[in-house]
């Protein structure tokens, strides 16, 4: 696979995703999504998934992660190891884009990535929250908002 291989959804200020190995090819063990950000975007609400463990490996830039009360910055060659049922979320925290790996075990989150990468209109949190339910997700919009505030992101 090259690096202009794979399914990839990039809007405008927002992350985006190339999808490189989805878990229906892996017999459900895991998934591998490349997560590309531009400057000082959030990438994904303050949430907890009860299903899946998320392993991010960061190849360029600057990723911030926050877990519970506890922040992180991670550069390239490091991992951010994201526990099932820990609420969390990660951002660019710098001024240049970022891009890291995003290994999913076991897979199908990458799913829900998937669909919200396809909408065209902006989501309201209550329709976010009633599908990221379907794959057992949570979201905290008000410590996502705080997030934002905190950091100057973009969300």
């Amino acid at each position: 696979m090259g690096p202009q291989d794979g399914e990839l959804h990039q809007p405008e200020q927002a992350c985006g995703d190339r999808f490189l190995i989805d878990s229906g090819e892996q017999a459900g063990r895991f998934a591998l999504v490349e997560h590309r950000l531009p400057p000082k975007v959030l990438a994904a609400p303050v949430h907890r998934h009860t299903r899946e463990d998320e392993f991010s490996f960061i190849l360029e830039g600057s990723v911030g992660a926050r877990f519970g009360d506890e922040e992180v910055v991670a550069g390239p060659g490091e991992l951010v190891f994201k526990p099932r049922d820990e609420w969390h979320t990660f951002w660019n925290a710098g001024d240049t884009p970022a891009r890291l790996l995003e290994i999913i075990s076991p897979g199908g989150l990458e799913e829900l990535f998937r669909w919200l990468d396809q909408q065209s209109e902006e989501l309201s949190p209550e329709a976010m929250q009633q599908k990221a339910g379907l794959y057992g997700c949570s979201m905290d919009m008000e410590a996502t908002m705080a997030l934002v505030t905190k950091h100057g992101l973009i969300f």
